[in-house]
């Protein structure tokens, strides 16, 4: 029978009378017992610690901690019961030393544990206990912002008359009709967002919550409320300070959270040690673009590409290195077990990458062919970029007719969707070009992410011309435009032209949007308009026009320079 906690100095009839504690017996309609409660009080008064006991609801003592003279530090108990509502199963029963109420810490593992409820005996100098103290958490009402737990007490030991059995019975009932009455349309829970920064960046900090918020919204999560700290620095353990992330498991607890997203990208450690913290499901920014990605890949080639991100994603975050764990091999010292399910999870993640990869190569190949085709042709092409949400996939529409998926979504469109586009030419002509839409950029787009789909805008490389679609409306496009145009140099895009598309004006004014225009350089556009579509058709065979004669012009300057080289080589022989 092991004692948790703080067991050093104990002596041994202190370590034998807390291992005969796990014998006791408590009925559900009991707080505690006076056996219980004297085994307690016992060792507590003689160590001058806290002592407390976990029980179960059929009555059984499942863990016995020992903490300090201050508080417990109960150890790690397992993931709570299924199901809306549901409490743990266990109630803590603990001492307390200098007759204090129960303390932030016993609030914080109710809520964060979701025990049944936690229970303090205050005991005299001589050892004997005085009163009682206890809380259990209370769903919130929606829309209020109340503190999630009650709290009872002082209570004279002898008049306490508490039956958990009625009392869990009746929260569980009203945690469960609140989460029905709840009005949710998310399919994948409720979230709380964190955003950390530094005192010079809080002035953005609003737009980068904003995003985050769409983000959420396009991965099927409802936000339930959101965290912003300003520090120096994040915390390097657990980003947000210890207290202002107890503070955030508590409302997450009030508010029936399941799911924590931090604005940033947390590294293997940070992850574990928030998760390490609360019961919740602890994501970062990289894992919600993974899942928003996963859920609108269409091909073969765009799953493949979001698998390969996922594996990269995960395969540090499968365990800490140790060097116990290695492959022990044969001979003298090398006998061992062998490979650790650490080590085989591992080296089959390292495997599917290469397949991955290997299978990514192939596609890869097959589009390369596909624009080789395109280019003995003569066909032009005419690629479609910019930020996520920008209306990419509508203005797609407008210019080819087509009925391609655009939504009011981040990241709608994932794999290259191209289409016959129709120009005006000359003498009243109608040439033809090939128009694809690729996928969205956004700020700080995860590396394993980039790497993947960096074959994706292969598309783009070959094209005679790019549309470098914003929208216009955005309060922060200029923002947008700067994170584009980092990632087409990236890209080595940079050196196509380009025309710049000032989306969705038609959520402008009409100065407003010519301004716009002589101030970037740009073409004012609304997909919803024809006749500024009809113009940016014009533009487009315009620039392509004028993209195919400066290449010719360049062509018949590499022939003449070739003929006079073979003139001068003829002459010479």
């Amino acid at each position: 029978m092991q004692i948790y906690g703080n067991t050093t100095g104990l002596s041994p009839s202190e370590r034998k009378a807390l291992e005969r504690i796990y014998r006791r017996r408590v009925p559900l309609d009991r707080l505690s017992t006076p056996e219980l409660t004297r085994a307690l009080a016992e060792v507590s008064h003689s160590s001058r610690r806290q002592i407390g006991a976990l029980v179960h609801r059929s009555g059984q003592v499942e863990y016995v901690v020992v903490g300090d003279s201050a508080k417990l530090m109960l150890p790690d108990i397992g993931r709570s019961r299924a199901g809306s509502g549901r409490f743990r199963g266990l109630r803590l029963i603990h001492t307390h030393l200098r007759m204090e109420p129960l303390s932030r810490d016993d609030l914080v593992d109710l809520t964060r544990l979701r025990l049944d409820l936690v229970a303090a005996i205050c005991l005299s100098t001589d050892g004997n206990p005085q009163s009682v103290h206890y809380a259990h958490c209370v769903p919130v009402p929606e829309g209020q912002d109340d503190e999630g737990f009650r709290n009872y007490g002082p209570i004279p030991y002898g008049k306490l008359d508490l039956d958990p059995s009625k009392l869990l019975g009746a929260l569980e009932d009203e945690f469960a009709r609140a989460a029905r009455t709840r009005k949710s349309t998310a399919k994948d829970g409720r979230a709380i967002l964190v955003h950390v920064c530094k005192k010079n960046e809080a002035v953005v900090a609003g737009d980068s919550i904003r995003e985050l918020e769409e983000l959420a919204r396009t991965a099927g999560v409802e936000v339930a409320d959101t965290v912003l700290q300003v520090r120096d620095r994040p915390d390097p353990k657990l980003v947000l300070g210890r207290g202002r992330l107890e503070d955030t498991v508590l409302r997450a607890m009030q508010l029936d959270v399941e799911v924590l997203i931090f604005d940033r990208n947390l590294t293997p450690a940070q992850a574990a040690a928030i998760s390490r913290m609360t019961d919740l499901k602890v994501i970062d920014r990289t894992q919600l673009i993974l899942d928003i990605f996963a859920q609108h890949a269409q091909s073969l080639d765009g799953k493949l590409q979001v698998e390969l991100a996922q594996t990269r994603y995960l395969l540090p975050r499968l365990g800490t290195r140790d060097d116990s764990l290695s492959r022990l091999t044969g001979g003298i010292g090398g006998r061992g077990p062998g490979e650790t399910k650490l080590e085989v999870g591992k080296r089959r993640a390292r495997e599917r990458i290469a397949h991955l990869e290997s299978r990514l190569k192939r596609f890869a190949k097959q589009r390369e062919q596909r624009r080789a085709r395109r280019g003995r042709h003569g066909v032009q092409v005419v690629a479609i970029v910019g930020y996520t949400n920008a209306g990419k996939s509508t203005l797609l529409n407008a210019l080819t007719g087509s009925d391609v998926i655009a939504e009011n979504k981040l990241f709608a469109t994932l794999d290259p969707r191209s289409r016959q586009l129709r120009l005006p030419g000359d003498n009243g002509h109608v040439r033809e070009a090939v128009l694809t839409d690729t996928v969205g950029f956004i700020r700080d787009l995860p590396k394993d992410l980039f790497a993947a789909f960096r074959a994706t805008f292969e598309e783009a490389s070959d094209a005679d011309l790019l549309l470098q679609v914003v929208d216009a409306a955005d309060p922060i496009f200029e923002d947008h435009l700067e994170t584009t145009q980092q990632l087409l140099v990236a890209l080595g895009l940079d050196r196509i032209p380009r025309v710049l598309v000032l989306n969705k004006c038609d959520l402008l004014g009409a100065e407003e949007a010519e301004n716009l225009e002589r101030a970037h350089g740009g073409i004012a556009t609304s997909a919803r308009d024809e006749g500024s579509v009809a113009r940016l058709r014009a533009v487009i065979g315009e620039r392509i026009t004028a993209a195919e004669q400066e290449r010719a012009r360049a062509q018949a300057d590499a022939d003449a320079e070739r003929a006079e080289l073979a003139s001068l080589t003829w002459r010479q022989a």
